[in-house]
């Protein structure tokens, strides 16, 4: 007898694969879809290619005053123009490689932070955390080793923009993490100062608490003091900042089965071995979105500082457009600081997501 040999499968519909598959599964699966779907199709057509137009094709790009944008697009010559003070502000033109050499000197110390297979990243880190912000400091301030002193009143720029939410987000986050150990304390009076700090610090805006270090702060200080305006907002960023990074971290320890504080005991461990080796490294993967979400908004408000007289990227972009030689080109100004803070931060929202891959967070072990 003939043994029956089943006919091989036959390929899937073009309509369910591919290109055209996924079209008709995710844009057109329904009526309401489709309608959507043509709809947003129809706002694109509406929107983008005008702003390709303005933008790109009519836009002018070289030149050294108004008179060069003459295509009725935009003007990105306001924009190289102005470049040097959105990056530097009024930092002096001729002392502008101390800036370039101490970012790039943290770029390069930074990279191996990265490489898996280099063994001396805790000695890396510590130098990056405890000496490099010397070595910065003194470039960018001078009045040593030669170098011309800076007043930090000229400051400006993406520089004070990095500088200011560099040292709120490394400051931030471990006050952060101590604030929080102690509102989970079992000893009241830690709890309680814990506990009304935060609060506090939660329930002011940050521009409040800008002015009130800007102005207030020196009514109280012995006559004839001077106390850095630049120091004082870093203060008051790092305090308001490390009490919703507090928080963050509250929620990541509260999110930790009480089997792994049982199983610390079990071991014969001390409190704070418990929390170092078991605890807080298990909390801080869990929250790795709401840390880099807290950088983030960080790096945002470091914005409002233009109101006690700092002028960060923004400040120096509304005081470019305020110039009666580039009156009517702000919205130019507007977008290319939108565009370097989208990149800073979608960099940063990248990197923690590749990062939860990496940790597999979601659960702990």
């Amino acid at each position: 007898m003939k043994e029956h040999v089943p006919h091989p499968d036959l390929p899937p519909p073009i309509t369910n694969v591919g290109v055209i598959g996924w079209l008709r599964t995710k844009l057109f699966s329904t009526w309401l879809n489709a309608g959507f779907t043509l709809l947003a199709a129809y706002l694109i057509y509406l929107t983008i290619p005008p702003l390709i137009d303005w933008a790109f094709i009519k836009a002018d790009w070289f030149g050294d005053s108004r008179e060069a944008c003459t295509s009725g697009g935009a003007c990105w010559v306001f924009v190289n123009v102005r470049f040097d003070q959105f990056m530097y502000g009024l930092y002096p033109a001729e002392e502008y490689w101390r800036i370039n050499l101490a970012f790039g000197l943290l770029v390069l110390l930074a990279i191996p932070l990265f490489i898996e297979r280099f063994h001396h990243k805790g000695i890396l880190a510590a130098v990056i955390l405890f000496i490099y912000p010397i070595v910065a400091y003194y470039l960018f301030a001078g009045g040593s080793f030669g170098l011309e002193a800076i007043d930090t009143s000229r400051w400006g720029g993406l520089t004070l923009t990095l500088v200011l939410s560099g040292v709120g987000i490394v400051a931030s986050l471990p006050i952060g993490i101590v604030l929080a150990l102690g509102r989970r304390s079992k000893m009241p009076i830690v709890k309680s100062v814990c506990v009304v700090f935060i609060e506090f610090w939660r329930g002011v805006p940050l521009i409040t608490v800008l002015f009130m270090v800007s102005v207030m702060l020196p009514l109280f200080l012995p006559e004839g003091s001077h106390f850095d305006k630049l120091l004082r907002a870093m203060i008051g960023i790092v305090l308001f900042q490390s009490a919703y990074m507090a928080e963050v971290v509250r929620g990541g320890l509260a999110a930790i089965p009480k089997g792994q504080y049982e199983a610390a005991e079990a071991l014969g461990l001390n409190y704070w071995k418990s929390i170092g080796l078991i605890i807080l490294p298990q909390a801080l993967k869990l929250v790795i979105p709401g840390i880099v979400n807290t950088f983030i908004a960080l790096f945002k408000d470091t914005t409002l500082v233009l109101i006690i007289g700092l002028f960060d990227l923004l400040g120096m972009v509304q005081t470019a457009i305020t110039d009666s030689n580039w009156l009517g080109f702000s919205i130019e100004g507007y977008i290319f600081a939108a565009l370097i803070f989208w990149i800073f931060c979608f960099g940063m929202s990248r990197y923690s997501q590749s990062l939860e891959r990496k940790l597999h967070t979601g659960h702990a072990r």
